[in-house]
């Protein structure tokens, strides 16, 4: 029942009066402080001579709405709330006195009045998460200039220590179980001497379905990925200015009110809404700019090379401003932001850390290309390659099973050895407080890449986890002389170097792609080609960027599951889980998956889980055995059963209808790699989105369900360390709304992101 507020609407009171209007006496109820402030101007401010002046004085003052038998809302998610006054206290008057004296002419003495009031305002019944903006008669005002406390509601708050100081503190209430906020000594002279009309943006996060012991969108998620990677400052806590001229420019890293850079408010927002959240993934891009491994270089770029940061200028990768190349153009804008600067990475993983979360490190590739490049396709032979690809598409000269492919030969490991770039240790520069890595001069390969930033983890005061690549699904299947696989080996080396760089306590891994995890099928052969990388000493966990599809809904009742009623099903997507395309069935053709045709997975030698992408348990807990030349190999792989956790590096669902057919696809309409899921008619969906996250987090939740290893003693999936993709760095709702500022806010209204949905 919504908490009923005893008041008198529009009662009008004396300047002296004070009190509690929630749950009063009979006495004083009804004696609640009106809504409009008089405004006096003595006449004589005209007049000539010496007379005494008074302006802006009151002798009475009416508050917000708070009337008789009015009910509080009761509300869910993020929601916009007029507030109901329920306490006050008596308003301050303050009197400034100016004239009346000197040599010349005479003037009048003027005495200005101005006031306060402490003022009590109740928000909703029940218990919130906290309160975002705030609105003063229509315009965002900012909380730092505020003084106000937020009481979330819960049935053990105490009462406000101003409250009790004028109440007395056996007669302060405490209005528990009622969100409320409390000001102060709110200063009046900015609103005319009156007290304006404030709104609330209210957080409350929505109920489970308690009979299925489903957790709600925000208590499902434990951790989760920080975007975009790019942005030069989009990760500092501190403000920082743009040079312009002798005196300064803008600030370019706060967009939203209250004094705080975009990290710090997003970060803030985070830590309100998904209280639950354990460790955050902190993502940080550098460049690539070709698909051919051979040719690819990585670098850090920055958006233009006219200014820098004053308190902070811009270096990453052993590099500064002037000497960093710039991130391609469309129409004179940069299609992404810079590489962040190396001091906001560091000033990221301290914030990270010190509000109890872990840091996984998450160094990320963007492909740059755009059209008219003039760069071999290795995949088609084309003139030019696909625009802004995907980092797992970068394979050979010649992609394998193409005529001319230099696939299983040394010419392969060359290649492979020159995407990892040079194998002798680099140079150090001290930049400030900070020494960092420069890798060997002219080298741009994958090496220095991570290992630069292996170096300022360890400058920063070191991170949790550390992954050393994610997503290289081409590279990692390249096979040299032998059947060998180079790019495996270089990051089991790889590896090596960031242990010693980072020490034993640092949880080191690799994400994988959800396709390339369990190994490669290619030529007949069935390899478990990661096998050698995942049982290193090195390496702590399996990383898996985990978009396995819980659906296959088509549109129309004439389809293969529309026994379940809806694609919102819980049960059907959480049976799909461990069930359902890519376990117990796959399509064979295009012709198959338009007319939802669906093969069972099978295997002559007893093993259908080594086809199954979708079998974490039995891939995780039994042994290896390669099938070459159809042959089931008699000795397994180093791999050892039940040996490391797995880790969902990344996970996650689009807001787009049928999100879960397909959730590895994303919508950027600049990318060759956009697209809709399977069956979808491209319309936003953020229940799908929710529904996904509940099922995954829900089902491994169940007893029994998640085994434990009795190698290491722990769950087979740590969700702990399950990184839900993906939480924006730059604070809702500043972005997506600032399209003049970033570019990609559109992408946000059918994307991946959690923000402004959780």
């Amino acid at each position: 029942m919504a908490t009923i507020l005893l008041a008198a609407a529009g009662a009008f009171v004396g300047a002296g009066f004070g009190g509690t209007v929630l749950g009063l006496s009979g006495a004083v109820i009804g004696r609640a402080i009106g809504a409009t402030v008089g405004q006096a101007i003595d006449a004589r401010l005209f007049g000539a001579g010496s007379e005494a002046v008074e302006t802006g004085r009151i002798d009475r003052l009416r508050v917000m709405s708070s009337g008789l038998g009015a009910a509080l809302p009761m509300v869910w998610g993020k929601v916009r709330v007029g507030g109901r006054v329920i306490w006050t206290s008596p308003f301050t008057e303050y009197a400034t006195t100016s004239g009346g004296g000197g040599k010349g002419a005479p003037s009048p003495r003027v005495t200005s009045y101005s006031y306060g009031v402490s003022l009590a305002v109740a928000l909703c019944d029940g218990e919130i998460l906290g309160v975002g903006r705030i609105w003063a008669d229509g315009t965002e005002v900012d909380p730092s200039t505020l003084t106000m406390r937020v009481y979330p509601g819960s049935e053990s708050q105490l009462p406000d220590a101003k409250i009790a100081a004028v109440e007395g503190a056996e007669a302060a209430p405490a209005y528990r179980g009622t969100a409320y906020v409390l000001f102060e000594d709110l200063a009046l002279a900015e609103y005319g001497n009156r007290l304006p009309q404030f709104t609330f943006e209210v957080i409350r996060p929505a109920q489970g379905e308690l009979a299925d012991q489903v957790p709600a969108f925000a208590g499902a998620i434990r951790a989760v990925a920080m975007i975009p990677g790019t942005g030069e400052y989009s990760l500092a806590t501190s403000r920082v200015q743009m040079s312009s001229g002798l005196f300064g420019g803008e600030v370019v890293n706060q967009h939203s009110l209250g004094g705080k850079s975009d990290f710090a408010l997003s970060l803030e927002q985070l830590r309100r809404e998904v209280p639950g959240v354990e460790s955050v993934s902190l993502v940080v891009s550098w460049f690539g700019d070709d698909l051919r491994c051979g040719v690819c270089k990585l670098r850090p770029k920055v958006e233009q090379t006219a200014r820098d940061g004053l308190a902070m200028p811009w270096r990453a990768g052993g590099i500064g401003r002037w000497q960093a190349q710039e991130v391609p153009r469309i129409d004179g804008a940069s299609i992404y932001g810079g590489t962040p600067a190396d001091a906001a990475v560091i000033e990221a993983i301290r914030a990270i850390r010190a509000g109890g979360q872990a840091v996984m490190f998450y160094p990320f590739i963007l492909m740059e290309q755009l059209a008219g490049n003039n760069r071999p396709d290795p995949w088609s032979g084309a003139e030019d390659q696909p625009v802004m690809p995907w980092r797992g598409r970068i394979t050979l000269s010649v992609a394998p099973g193409r005529a001319g492919s230099p696939d299983r030969t040394a010419a392969a490991e060359a290649e492979a050895a020159a995407f990892l770039g040079a194998a002798q240790p680099g140079d150090f520069a001290r930049w400030g407080e900070t020494i960092t890595y420069t890798g060997p001069s002219g080298d741009w390969g994958l090496r220095r890449f991570i290992l630069h930033y292996a170096h300022l983890c360890a400058a920063a005061g070191g991170v949790e986890a550390f992954c050393i690549g994610s997503e290289l699904r081409e590279l990692t299947s390249i096979r040299g002389a032998g059947d060998s696989f180079p790019m495996v080996a270089g990051l089991r080396v790889l590896a090596a170097d960031v242990r010693a760089i980072l020490g034993p306590g640092v949880k080191i891994g690799y994400a994988a792609d959800w396709s390339e995890y369990f190994g490669l099928a290619r030529d007949g052969n069935r390899y478990f080609h990661l096998d050698p990388l995942w049982s290193d000493a090195n390496i702590d966990f399996v990383g898996i960027d985990n978009y396995l599809p819980l659906s296959d809904w088509r549109e129309g009742e004439d389809q293969a599951d529309a026994d379940w009623g809806t694609i919102h099903d819980l049960a059907s997507l959480r049976g799909n889980v461990e069930g359902g395309e890519l376990y117990d069935w796959f399509y064979a053709s295009s012709e198959g998956v338009a007319a939802q045709r669906r093969e069972p997975i099978a295997d002559g030698a007893g093993e259908p889980w080594i086809w199954r992408a979708k079998d974490l348990r039995n891939w995780w807990s039994q042994p290896h055995h390669e099938r070459i030349d159809r042959q089931r190999m008699a000795v397994p792989t180093a791999w050892v059963p039940m040996g490391k956790p797995l880790w969902f590096t990344e996970y996650g669902c689009p807001a787009v209808d049928k999100g879960t057919n397909q959730p590895n696809l994303f919508l950027d309409a600049r990318s060759s790699e956009s697209g809709l899921p399977r069956g979808s008619v491209g319309g936003r969906d953020d229940l799908i989105q929710m529904q996904y996250f509940r099922a995954v987090t829900s089902y491994w939740a169940q007893e029994g369900v998640n085994p434990v290893s009795p190698v290491y003693g722990g769950p087979m999936l740590d969700m702990g360390r399950a990184h839900a993709w993906a939480w924006d760095a730059r604070p809702y709702p500043a972005f997506p709304l600032l399209e003049e500022v970033w570019s990609d806010g559109p992408n946000h209204d059918r994307g991946h992101w959690l923000n402004g949905r959780v």
